[in-house]
């Protein structure tokens, strides 16, 4: 097959191209990482950095924030992360409230304090351990004893609304340590 001689000058035109197109300028780069010459940097001396920068300085750098500013941002995104978190376990057959659940309790109670149009319901449940009556009473005991908590770290009564499902709504099904545990738990249902 034969190509024709302008095919053939448009090829190696073509590849000359792409071999310059893709070879390094020869800049040096300077000790900060950017090139010489370079009118844009990644990170400003004091450490903030820069979303959309320019002449016109119209970008948002959080260099701009006070250490206060940072401080509540950080506690503000802690809080959200500790919010994620909505069901809480208990031990067999208590309703007492495991210390490792209290922290992200306090941030459920904080954020219902601050947003008093949000409601939530509390649902508490109870392993297959037990008569449906027994477990009945125990999950409205763990909800109630969340509801407590909530309202003492500064919900309002009137944001919770509690229900128990005792051992009708497992999590988990089997009869055995693993699933019970992952079943006597209190879930939040925001509305």
């Amino acid at each position: 097959m034969n190509l024709s001689t302008q095919t053939k000058a448009f090829a190696l035109l073509l590849s000359v191209g792409l071999f310059a197109g893709c070879s390094t300028t020869g800049e040096t780069m300077d000790e900060g990482g950017a090139g010489t010459g370079s009118d844009v940097s990644a990170i400003d001396q004091e450490g903030g950095s820069t979303v959309y920068g320019g002449g016109d300085e119209g970008g948002v750098s959080s260099s701009g924030l006070t250490d206060e500013e940072k401080q509540a941002a950080e506690e503000q995104a802690k809080q959200a992360a500790l919010r994620e978190i909505t069901t809480f376990y208990f031990d067999f057959d208590t309703s007492e409230i495991k210390p490792e659940a209290r922290e992200v309790l306090v941030a459920h109670a904080k954020y219902l304090a601050s947003h008093p149009q949000q409601d939530v319901r509390l649902e508490g449940h109870a392993d297959e351990r037990g008569t449906k009556e027994y477990n009945l009473a125990l999950g409205e005991r763990r909800a109630n004893a969340v509801k407590r908590f909530l309202i003492v770290n500064g919900a309002s009564r009137g944001q919770i609304e509690t229900v128990s499902y005792g051992e009708e709504k497992p999590a988990v099904m089997g009869s055995n340590e693993s699933a019970w545990a992952q079943n006597r738990r209190v879930e939040l249902v925001f509305k």
